[in-house]
């Protein structure tokens, strides 16, 4: 097997790679869209960093907690990119009025994101991955 580089999952054939997720963004009963590194570039550029739909953000890493509403209408005001309308679908039947937001490569503890935010990001992170997933 082929040592693959950080945030690459080693693959048996030729030596190639496959890149994993860089981020998540998830609802409470753990619906879920994956972004790869290039995707995730794409989302946070086309809509500020998502900072217009942030309730809630860690300040180590770009794991936060938005507002759906606000996130519909975010995306619904950017120039279109090729996840829009999944992520306007996991938006829309979202069960609460919060999706969730992992910063998938960069390994935080959040222990500077103090505010309620982060107790109800961390609940729900909990309560669909078990609190491994947490750092």
């Amino acid at each position: 097997m082929t040592v693959a580089p950080a945030g690459m999952y080693p693959v048996r054939r030729y030596g190639a790679t496959v890149a994993g997720p860089d981020l998540v963004i998830f609802d409470a009963d753990g619906e879920e869209l994956t972004f790869d590194a290039a995707e995730a570039v794409s989302l946070f550029t086309l809509t500020g960093n998502l900072d217009p739909a942030t309730v809630s953000a860690c300040p180590r890493c770009r794991s936060r907690v938005v507002a759906v509403v606000a996130l519909a209408d975010l995306i619904d005001d950017a120039p279109p990119f090729a996840r829009s309308g999944e992520l306007l679908a996991l938006a829309d039947d979202a069960p609460t009025l919060h999706l969730y937001v992992r910063d998938v490569p960069t390994r935080c503890t959040h222990r500077t994101w103090l505010d309620p935010g982060a107790e109800e990001w961390a609940d729900v992170v909990s309560e669909l991955a078990g609190p491994s997933i947490l750092r």
